[in-house]
C-alpha cells in the first residue's frame, strides 16, 4: 500500500498491522487510534499505538515499518507523507488491572489485531475514571453507541477497578443518548407522514 497525505487513520492502521503480521510480528492496535476508528472519527488521534506481543527486535520492526515508507525517529516511526506517526508502547497489553485481553481482527479478512470495541471502550473509561477526563467519557459513549459492546463486562471490570459510580454515569449517558436517538428517529418518521 502506498501511504499518502490523504491516507485515513483506519487505512494506515490496517496497513501497519498487515506489514507487521507479514514480518511475523504480533501487535495489537490500542489507544486513541483504536478509539478513533471505533467512534467513527468522533475522536481524532495523530499517533497510532500498537502493543507488541512476543519477542521483537528493532531490526525486525524497522524492516516492517520501512516496507511502508516509515523511518524511526526516537521512539516513533514517521512517514514523510503522513500526518500520523506510529508508536509501540511498552506492554503487556492490559486495561487497568485486567491483563486478560483478547484482541480481535480490526476488519474481517485482514490480519490487523486490535482491542475489541468493548476493550477500547474500557480503555477510554480508564482515563475518565482516573483523571476525570470528560472527553474520554464522551468517546467511550460514542464507541458504545456505534458498536456492540458488552456492558455487563464493562460494569464488572469497573467495579473491580473501584469505579462503580463512574460506570453508572457512563451507562446513564449511553441510555440518554439512545433515548435521544430514538426520539429523533420517531420525529423524522412522523414528519414524513
Amino acid at each position: 500500500m502506498r501511504i499518502t497525505a490523504n491516507t485515513a487513520l483506519e487505512a494506515l492502521a490496517l496497513a501497519v498491522g498487515e506489514a507487521l503480521a507479514g514480518q511475523g510480528i504480533r501487535a495489537v492496535l490500542t489507544g486513541g487510534a483504536c478509539a478513533g476508528i471505533y467512534s467513527g472519527g468522533f475522536y481524532s488521534s495523530q499517533d497510532v499505538d500498537f502493543v507488541l506481543e512476543g519477542r521483537v527486535t528493532l531490526p525486525m520492526l524497522d524492516a516492517a515499518m520501512k516496507s511502508l515508507g516509515f523511518s524511526r525517529k526516537g521512539n516513533r516511526y514517521v512517514h514523510p507523507d503522513s500526518p500520523f506517526w506510529v508508536e509501540f508502547p511498552r506492554g503487556p497489553l492490559g486495561i487497568g488491572k485486567d491483563l486478560e485481553i483478547q484482541p480481535v481482527l480490526l476488519r474481517p479478512g485482514r490480519r490487523t489485531l486490535a482491542l475489541s470495541p468493548t476493550d477500547s471502550c474500557r480503555d477510554r473509561l480508564e482515563a475518565f475514571f482516573h483523571w476525570s477526563d470528560r472527553q474520554s467519557l464522551a468517546v467511550a459513549v460514542e464507541i458504545a453507541l456505534r458498536n456492540e459492546v458488552d456492558l455487563a463486562r464493562i460494569r464488572r471490570w469497573s467495579e473491580a477497578e473501584g469505579h462503580a459510580a463512574r460506570c453508572q454515569e457512563f451507562e446513564r449517558e449511553v441510555d440518554r443518548r439512545r433515548r435521544e436517538s430514538r426520539a429523533a428517529r420517531k420525529g423524522r418518521a412522523e414528519g414524513t407522514r
